[in-house]
């Protein structure tokens, strides 16, 4: 007879299973802080940059800090972009009232952004963020870095919601129920 009974072996076997998942949770657990101390890292930097507007202005982010922010990356050379910056504008007309904000970061050069806001005027403000934009936007949660690519902020500065590719109404929509 081996030295362990069949029953006692099973319980072994059920407690150093339990003992593995508890150091599995907790490692998730740890890398899952992490990640989330590194993302509200990210974010506190974001309130801190500073973009040069058309107008050569500097405009800087901890400006819309306190109210929510629809942030989008985008540029003229992107055709989903271009077709989801009127949707964005009518959202930022309707809800601006309620207290939201929209910045458009244009990783793009001044030149073509010019062109095309003399053709395409935009209610919201819109800034260069250069080709240092994909990056930024990385940073906001872009992992392919494609465009375009809008970040949600709440009133307190964190990351409600993101969104690689064009915006629908439907986005909007949500988007312009959550409290301001």
């Amino acid at each position: 007879m081996s030295g362990l009974q069949p029953s006692r072996r099973g319980w072994l076997a059920a407690a150093a299973g339990l003992g593995l998942a508890g150091v599995g949770a907790g490692l998730a657990w740890r890398t899952s802080r992490r990640q989330s101390q590194m993302l509200s890292e990210v974010e506190s930097l974001f309130w801190q940059q500073q973009f040069t507007q058309l107008d050569g202005a500097k405009l800087s982010t901890s400006g819309f800090k306190g109210k929510p922010l629809l942030l989008n990356f985008w540029a003229t050379w992107c055709p989903p972009c271009v077709e989801e910056l009127p949707l964005i504008d009518s959202f930022f007309m309707e809800n601006k009232l309620k207290g939201w904000q929209v910045l458009g970061l244009a990783v793009d050069q001044a030149a073509p952004v010019t062109r095309f806001l003399a053709r395409s005027p935009l209610s919201f403000p819109v800034a260069l963020a250069g080709f240092p934009g994909i990056e930024m936007s990385r940073s906001l949660g872009n992992l392919s870095g494609a465009l375009p690519f809008t970040v949600v902020f709440g009133a307190q500065g964190d990351v409600l919601h993101r969104k690689m590719g064009k915006l629908t109404n439907e986005d909007l929509r949500l988007w312009g129920q959550l409290p301001a």
